[in-house]
């Protein structure tokens, strides 16, 4: 029973994009489109360029800021503006889902390769705003991107996780390995299912796998 598997977790982690909203929303294709024009200006090369960096550094070195900080020594505080400047609006409030996370025992935080102000915009754009404990943001890794080791390891230690007695929840299945690797529970929520030693669940639909959790 999926519920059992739950009955020790007291720390309950989530990603942001794509998992606290439905990817339906396009809302990061928004992000794309802003993160490619950064790397055109920054870089100076072409869109078609761009769109090819972006994506080999995602795949290298976990986001596109951290190949950009590592290969081309950019400052991540304007990137990390600019990219999410874009519309909220496509979101939608989800009180349900609201009500679910205010129901799982013990501490709720969100942790995401985007920014926390950035965060903060769309859980108030999502009505999640003031249910979650801490939210942490690549700042707070020292922008070290999930999926590092090291990464997880600052923002679990500044929030003091317990990681055995802790589950996360995320869309990237590579982001669900060092959180596995630490002993949490872990849930993929995706559309599509990946077979890998460190799932233990997966979901295509957040509000529906909480809900069988209370």
């Amino acid at each position: 029973m999926v519920k059992s598997a739950f009955d020790h977790v007291r720390h309950w982690v989530f990603d942001l994009d794509n998992t606290l909203y439905p990817p339906a929303t396009r809302l990061f294709d928004q992000i794309e489109v802003r993160m490619t024009k950064f790397v055109m200006d920054a870089v100076g090369v072409s869109k078609d360029e761009a769109d090819a960096l972006r994506v080999k550094y995602w795949r290298s070195y976990g986001t596109t800021l951290a190949g950009l900080m590592r290969e081309h020594d950019i400052d991540p505080t304007p990137y990390l503006y600019d990219v999410h400047d874009i519309d909220f609006t496509v979101l939608d409030d989800d009180p349900y889902l609201a009500s679910l996370i205010k129901q799982l025992p013990g501490r709720k935080i969100v942790y995401t390769n985007g920014s926390a102000p950035y965060a903060e915009n769309v859980l108030k754009a999502r009505g999640l705003d003031g249910i979650f404990d801490a939210i942490y943001g690549v700042e707070h890794a020292d922008y070290h991107p999930k999926p590092e080791r090291a990464a997880f390891e600052k923002v679990f230690g500044r929030d003091g996780i317990d990681t055995p007695t802790a589950a996360m929840f995320e869309d990237d299945a590579r982001n669900l390995a060092a959180p596995h690797d630490m002993g949490m529970r872990t849930v993929h929520v995706a559309e599509e299912p990946t077979h890998a030693p460190h799932i233990h669940h997966h979901t295509t639909d957040l509000s529906a796998f909480l809900a069988r959790l209370t």
